[in-house]
């Protein structure tokens, strides 16, 4: 079965307050759970903000690394799903069930590899 990434974009910023983030959890808790009993569940995760990340490249056949995001936004890449689905109608549900859940965008894309019918 084709698979599909669905990544959050997370606005640059503060975070919701605790009493608020409490509840896009729960909301994002039952989402995985609805995923998993569908069979559409693969793997999700949240990551740390840009600035904890490190670009490894190579330049001039050396292999060089530097702190911080290989792009800065005003978007970034908060979290990520991957999930099976038989078609891209049925990602973009999953996709539309997420930013429901996690009232943030979500972009829905294809693997390489795999009929999207």
């Amino acid at each position: 079965m084709p698979q599909y990434l669905l990544s959050v974009m997370q606005p640059q910023g503060e975070p919701p307050a605790p009493e608020v983030l409490q509840g896009i959890m729960r909301n994002v808790e039952a989402l995985h759970e609805e995923l998993k009993a569908a069979g559409a569940w693969v793997f999700a995760g949240g990551l740390h903000a840009p600035s904890t990340a490190t670009v490894v490249r190579l330049q001039d056949g050396d292999v060089l690394t530097t702190d911080g995001p290989y792009l800065e936004g005003k978007e970034y890449l908060g979290g990520l799903s991957i999930i099976e689905a038989p078609d891209l109608d049925a990602a973009l549900e999953w996709g539309r069930k997420s930013a429901r859940a996690i009232t943030l965008p979500i972009e829905v894309r294809p693997f390489v590899g795999g009929s999207t019918g």
